[in-house]
């Protein structure tokens, strides 16, 4: 198949941009036909309509109102300030059609002014003058009536300009015939800053959707992207600052506030001096909230980095502010459904938990690890699954809760998964693509290729968190804190392994390794681990033991919660490739490790506290839950003497790096 021609489509870009110019100049020229007032009246008719068929805006304008309001205000008021706002929004979109075909005393008839003695002070200063500018009401009327705003001042503004590029001609024409210097935002600051200094009147619009060039600080106690640049430009020229807010003030008229700010700081930082912008802001949207612009995405999640860590100029919040009061960033995480998988997650979630101060982290995941997560300070909230628990009762749940999740982090690769979450309306969703899933993700993380070694699990987990925004540098190494002397040296042993025999030690050695260690260190009390259905394993390694050791039998006989605390209570943990195995790393407890059918690289215990014994094999690792030829020689070949030497050595690095 042939390919477009560039051209071509350059044309037809052209001859579209040309038909919505000539539609927009058709609907000026109608509308000069009507009186002002019967303009209005269509445009709030206009509105009502829009109400009514434009569902997906409707819907962006309560969700906007009820993160604002939503802690102050009921539903009922919320529909009913999103509705007038639709009637209002058009009305003065209408009438701002309008304006340009009148004359500036027929604007100025329609216009009051309150509290000009502030901008008399700001003029009377001699200082460049700032006007903070926002979407309010009809704020054509400022384009319209330089003088409202520059009071024999040349006035100028920083525009961004439109796509359409007949449309932008005709607004430039338009500034540049009412006396405007139009600076573009394209064409960096060096402009408006040198019109500032030599005595200019500036308006500039306070955007809450700067993206990655913003300072994160909050607007409605919600963090929004805010864009520096007004507070670049005032710091630099050392402006006085005035917020212009256009309101209505019956059919077809308004009126303008003029409201001086003042910085709570007398040096305030860029960062500082932006979210002491967003209250100005918020206090001008307050006085007639119908009248912002509500149908732009202020609060949009970014993508794919909606955590803030790695962002270049970060969060900023005002003087003085009460952090409780942020409205939080709801993110829903979904756990590996197994304990060692779980485990090794836990670097990335605490990596994710860092990203944003006003995250609340929530996790998914099978009820037999609820005790594990919510052990786990970073996790706020934990959702259990039950054994068998249907898709759809999963979405209903998610649904359901009352809580409106940002965002959602799959650590899992299950297609399942992904359709819970998707169908729970988790719909900015983050993981590793897969067949059908990929279609329900909206960012998906690349796999990363190297040409060293595989990487290990707890490093994919990680890369999860790099993708959207943390800093996985930030996590470290769990130490965990020294079992209590008074207790005496413990050690743990969990000879279990559910997967299956291709990982699990032969008992008889287990037990060999526990009479060789003692006779060294005799006062050593022993533990053994297990999952319940492991109980008679316990059993007979407690009979092969006998009277050697001092040791407890806990195999089956703990929930996770206790298997927790007995685990923090050990000095060291032998054991084979198991979920144990990573929880003990996990809380800081040193392992001796035996690995058979398994790959250390891939799922060894991280860090240089953890001793992993393997004997490698051609066939190694073959990952098979039992051996194919039956000798399980990976495993065979380990001797009770290596791992009660490896036992012995790591105790003996445990008593040097203990303080005396």
């Amino acid at each position: 198949m042939s390919q477009p021609d560039p051209d071509s489509q350059t044309r037809f870009e052209l001859a579209r941009h040309w038909i919505t110019f000539m539609a927009f100049r058709g609907v000026e020229s109608f509308l000069k036909l009507l009186p002002l007032t019967a303009v209005w009246r269509l445009g709030r008719m206009t509105g009502a309509l829009a109400w009514l068929v434009a569902g997906k805006y409707r819907r962006l304008v309560l969700d906007n109102l009820h993160i604002a309001f939503g802690r102050e205000k009921d539903a009922a008021w919320i529909r009913r300030t999103a509705r007038e706002h639709f009637l209002s929004l058009f009305a003065n979109v209408f009438c701002g059609f309008r304006l340009p075909t009148m004359t500036r005393e027929q604007i100025e008839a329609r216009v009051s002014l309150d509290g000009m003695e502030h901008m008399q002070a700001a003029l009377d200063s001699g200082r460049p003058v700032l006007g903070l500018i926002c979407h309010l009401s009809c704020w054509e009327i400022l384009a319209q009536v330089p003088t409202f705003c520059s009071f024999g001042r040349r006035p100028a503004t920083v525009y961004q300009p439109l796509r359409n590029p007949y449309l932008n001609a005709h607004v430039l024409r338009r500034r540049e015939r009412q006396g405007y210097a139009v600076f573009s935002r394209h064409d960096g600051f060096h402009g408006p800053m040198k019109h500032m200094k030599e005595g200019g009147m500036l308006g500039i619009l306070v955007d809450q959707h700067a993206g990655n060039l913003g300072v994160w600080c909050p607007f409605f106690d919600r963090i929004a992207s805010t864009t520096p640049v007004v507070s670049m430009i005032a710091l630099r020229t050392q402006a006085f600052l005035v917020a212009l807010a256009v309101y209505d003030d019956g059919p077809a008229r308004w009126k303008l506030v003029y409201t001086p700010f003042t910085p709570s700081e007398p040096r305030p930082s860029m960062e500082s001096l932006t979210a002491q912008m967003n209250q100005v802001v918020e206090a001008m949207v307050r006085r007639q909230p119908h009248n912002w612009f509500w149908v732009h995405n202020r609060w949009k999640t970014p993508n794919p980095r909606f955590l803030l860590d790695r962002y270049r100029r970060g969060t900023a919040f005002p003087p003085g502010y009460d952090g409780s009061r942020l409205q939080p960033f709801e993110l829903l995480v979904r756990s590996p459904n197994w304990l060692g998988d779980a485990c090794m997650a836990f670097p990335a979630v605490r990596a994710i938990k860092a990203g944003r101060p006003d995250l609340r982290l929530t996790v998914f995941g099978p009820e037999k690890l609820r005790d594990l997560w919510e052990a786990q300070p970073e996790v706020d909230c934990y959702i259990g699954k039950q054994d068998r628990e249907s898709l759809f009762s999963v979405a209903r749940r998610l649904r359901s809760s009352g809580v409106r999740y940002s965002a959602g982090i799959l650590l899992t690769n299950s297609t399942r998964s992904t359709l819970e979450f998707w169908l729970g309306g988790v719909r900015h969703l983050s993981g590793y693509p897969g067949s059908f899933r990929s279609l329900m993700l909206k960012h998906r993380v690349k796999e990363v290729k190297s040409k060293g070694p595989p990487q290990h699990h707890t490093q994919r987990y990680l890369h999860i968190a790099w993708s959207v925004g943390a800093e996985p540098e930030k996590t470290g190494l769990p130490v965990g804190a020294a079992p209590s002397a008074e207790g005496g040296l413990r050690i743990g042993i969990c000879a279990g392994a559910e997967y299956g025999p291709a990982k699990r030690w032969p008992l008889e050695r287990f037990a060999e390794v526990i009479k060789l260690v003692t006779q060294t260190q005799p006062a050593a009390r022993w533990a053994f681990f297990g999952a319940p259905g492991e109980a008679k394993m316990g059993e007979q390694l407690s009979q092969l033991v006998g009277e050697a050791a001092k040791h407890d039998n806990l195999v089956g006989k703990t929930r996770l919660a206790g298997l927790i605390a007995e685990l923090r209570r050990c000095h060291l943990l032998v054991t084979n490739d198991t979920g144990t195995m990573h929880l003990a790393a996990a809380l800081g407890v040193p392992t001796v490790s035996i690995f058979g059918s398994t790959e250390p690289v891939l799922t060894g215990p991280p860090g240089d506290r953890h001793t992993v014994i393997r004997h490698q094999m051609p066939c190694s690792p073959c990952f098979k839950r039992e051996c194919p030829f039956g000798h399980y020689e990976c495993m065979t070949r380990i001797t009770p003497e290596q791992v009660a030497r490896a036992v012995l050595d790591r105790l003996e690095a445990l008593r040097q790096a203990s303080p005396t």
